[in-house]
């Protein structure tokens, strides 16, 4: 792990996910989190291929596929920070519940209703 790509995954964490990627982990999840600043963020959401907007939308249907329902909580938020609409969201989670089933979508709508209720 190098130092830089772990700063820039701290950067893009930031960036994309807001306060909440302030939270500091507990000792014992301090090297998943330094694993997942350095892979995910730095080596994988600051690459250039895809913009924010659509690693979102991916992210979105991954982790609503997975049941990941505290992590498709936090990237709901975030995909509205990348610019994804409250719509597209939806159309996300309804194309994501095709491929992975009526109760992962069920899941994922509660989720994000959940989250987008909380929200202005």
């Amino acid at each position: 792990m190098t130092d830089s790509l772990s700063d820039r995954g701290a950067a893009v964490r930031r960036e994309v996910l807001g306060d909440v990627a302030d939270r500091p982990p507990t000792p014992f999840a301090e090297p998943f989190r330094e694993w997942v600043l350095t892979a995910a963020w730095g080596a994988v959401w600051d690459r250039p291929g895809l913009d924010r907007r659509t690693r979102s939308c991916i992210t979105l249907a991954v982790l609503a596929a997975l049941r990941c329902e505290d992590e498709l909580a936090m990237h709901v938020e975030a995909a509205l920070r990348n610019g994804v609409t409250r719509e597209e969201i939806a159309e996300v989670l309804l194309h994501t519940s095709v491929y992975a089933g009526a109760p992962a979508g069920n899941a994922a709508f509660t989720t994000a209703s959940r989250v987008l209720d909380q929200l202005p």
